[in-house]
């Protein structure tokens, strides 16, 4: 984790009379990325500190200008000269068109409340969590867990089918180890093993003694295609050559996959009956008597616990018609300020322990506090008069409960145009529900019904777009997208653009909207004042703990002077270009406002220089318009 070192000037937004207040950082900050762990180039970013509160309508200006904030630390990447460009990504809510995965998500989850769909506690419950070096399981909170498959049944599949699925999971076990045991790839989005019976076809054109073949898993192919494109990424991000690429693939094709995979599921579990053996990338299980079979009900002890209980609720089922019918659960969605609760904060302790395999000394209260509880944003009751949603403009928590449990915890800001989504984090043992997926689609939903009360509520936010980080690619899946441009802050269609991203992580990409039908929409204009201080001292940095909202640990950022970074990213929208006028930014002395042109002659030569290139520097991160609301306060 880098230090923190202090430079030039740092700013500091004063109260106004409405009590707003936020701090602003002129430096910019470069640190280890959380997405691709480069220490070449790095993660670098402009800082802002909101203190006190700060008006929503501000907020959305600033996100529509690709800020995004943690607690009440606002942050903004240096989009050419930072190793993982991040987008700006937004849906227009009427729009939205699900895909048939996002549609078996929503069926799965109603079968479920329904008691078609069983749920089960996971085999590994402990294990599920992700690596530090093979990246992460967790997609917008939702989680490719260990013991997955042995989670949902129904009441009337056949023995072999969950016995089946308890060999997905010894397997799963078994990518757990070997992923830990070997120095992938940073960006992976791992596989679910799939054990299959082998057909009688597919015998004939295996080795002789394949009579004995039982099951297969073709899960190294997939593995092993997972971690070619991840690495034809970090190639890219760390310009290494052909050569060094397919040195490192050589230890990543299917049969060498599979056989380590076979060595690590002889420390997961012996099954009684069965031998496990790699044959050209296949991970085979042949029967020790001679007969393609799978164990009766006198062997469950080869079975899983969950295996045996479900067989037995099965069993139970068929002896006694009264119990086939389930029992409907009730499901609710409540809405709540942004305030600590014991039992969201349980929740989101065990969400990193067991998903994202964090340690409990990194795991404090202050640290949860200071990432999704405290907020800038000042709360704005509903009026009634079609402005306001009901529930008001600010910070919330959305619970997800089924039978009264809290099952799921969405933190969002409701915005005047947008829902704005920051994180998400679940209960481990729901994981089957995919509830980060199952979460969007209900955040969709809320922002169309609320457009009744507000009319202006249009968008749902989801936060950064990183097209070559592979477990950020889901949120492109949410059609029809908007990706923000850097350079002139207008929105593009994602399908218009993804060809160029393929091709280069960062691209102007409002250079390309000509090849769209229509325009993409202008920046919409606020009107809300706020205020800044400009303060040399230093100022405290982000929680240690910080973590982004896709869930990953998030270093301190570090400071570094203009020398360290080099010069000011010259990719500016031509208009700020030749903009670089900084008269009319509200100055702060003491108690006295007053435009930066009405002190000028009153400052020296070398001060007013400096001055102005720090205001210039400010002027461009924030725009022309928050620029000249906000107070810059000298002192």
């Amino acid at each position: 984790m880098a230090g923190k070192t202090s430079d030039a000037s740092s700013s500091t937004i004063g109260a106004t009379e409405r009590g707003e207040s936020v701090v602003y950082d002129c430096r910019k900050r470069k640190s280890s990325c959380g997405y691709c762990k480069s220490s070449s180039r790095g993660s670098i970013t402009h800082g802002l500190w909101a203190s006190n509160n700060l008006t929503v309508d501000d907020y959305q200006g600033l996100l529509d200008r690709g800020w995004r904030r943690s607690g009440c630390y606002i942050y903004k990447p240096e989009m050419e000269r930072t190793c993982c460009p991040s987008y700006t990504i937004r849906l227009k809510a009427t729009d939205f068109v699900p895909s048939k995965d996002q549609l078996r998500v929503t069926r799965r989850f109603q079968r479920f409340l329904d008691g078609a769909l069983e749920h089960d506690k996971p085999v590994e419950h402990t294990e599920v969590s992700s690596t530090s070096k093979g990246g992460s399981y967790a997609l917008n909170g939702e989680s490719h867990s260990v013991g997955k498959n042995s989670m949902s049944f129904k009441n009337k599949e056949n023995e072999e089918d969950r016995f089946m699925l308890h060999l997905s999971d010894k397997v799963d076990v078994a990518i757990r180890l070997y992923t830990k045991s070997s120095d992938l790839p940073h960006n992976i989005q791992f596989p679910r093993a799939s054990v299959k019976r082998v057909s009688h076809a597919k015998k004939k054109v295996l080795v002789q003694g394949s009579a004995d073949l039982v099951y297969s898993c073709n899960v190294a192919f997939q593995l092993s295609a997972c971690i070619r494109r991840a690495q034809v990424g970090e190639m890219k991000n760390d310009n290494l050559s052909s050569s060094e690429s397919n040195t490192a693939e050589t230890g990543f094709i299917p049969k060498i996959i599979a056989e380590k995979l076979v060595n690590h599921l002889s420390q997961v579990d012996e099954l009684s009956g069965f031998s496990i053996k790699a044959f050209n990338g296949h991970i085979n299980f042949y029967s020790d008597k001679g007969e393609a079979s799978f164990p009766k009900s006198g062997e469950k002890a080869t079975i899983s616990q969950e295996t045996a209980k479900a067989r037995s609720k099965d069993s139970s089922t068929d002896k006694n018609p009264k119990c086939s019918s389930p029992k409907r659960q009730k499901f609710e969605i409540r809405m709540k300020r942004s305030s600590f609760d014991p039992v969201e904060y349980a929740l989101y302790r065990r969400y990193q322990l067991l998903v994202h395999n964090d340690t409990p000394d990194r795991i404090t209260e202050a640290s949860y506090r200071s990432f999704l509880v405290d907020t800038p944003l000042n709360f704005v009751p509903s009026t009634g008069d079609g402005t306001v949603p009901p529930c008001g403009f600010g910070s919330f928590h959305q619970q997800y409960l089924i039978d009264g449990k809290l099952v799921a915890v969405g933190v969002v800001d409701i915005l005047p145009r947008c829902l704005s989504s920051k994180y998400l984090f679940w209960d481990p043992d729901y994981a089957f529900l995919s509830l980060g997926k199952y979460s969007a689609l209900q955040e969709i939903d809320w922002v169309k019904q609320n457009q009744t009360h507000c009319a202006s509520l249009q968008y749902y936010y989801l936060g950064y777009y990183i097209h070559n980080c592979g477990k950020m690619r889901y949120k492109a899946t949410y059609r029809p997208s908007e990706l923000l441009c850097p350079l002139r802050y207008t929105w593009v269609p994602f399908d218009a653009v993804k060809p160029l991203l393929d091709q280069k992580s960062y691209v102007v990409l409002s250079d390309f909207s000509l090849q769209l039908n229509g325009e993409s929409s202008p920046l919409l204009k606020v009107s809300n004042d706020m205020e800044l201080e400009h303060n040399a001292d230093f100022l405290e940095e982000p929680n240690d703990v910080n973590m982004d909202e896709d869930g990953e640990m998030a270093e301190v950022y570090s400071d570094s002077s203009d020398e360290d970074l080099g010069s000011e990213s010259s990719s500016l929208a031509s208009s700020e270009m030749e903009d670089g006028d900084v008269s009319n930014i509200l100055i702060g002395i003491g108690d006295s406002r007053m435009r930066y042109k009405d002190i000028q002659q009153a400052i020296s030569p070398s001060g007013r220089s400096y001055l102005e290139n720090q205001l210039v520097k400010y002027k461009r991160v924030v725009g022309k318009e928050l620029s000249e609301r906000i107070v810059y306060i000298l002192r």
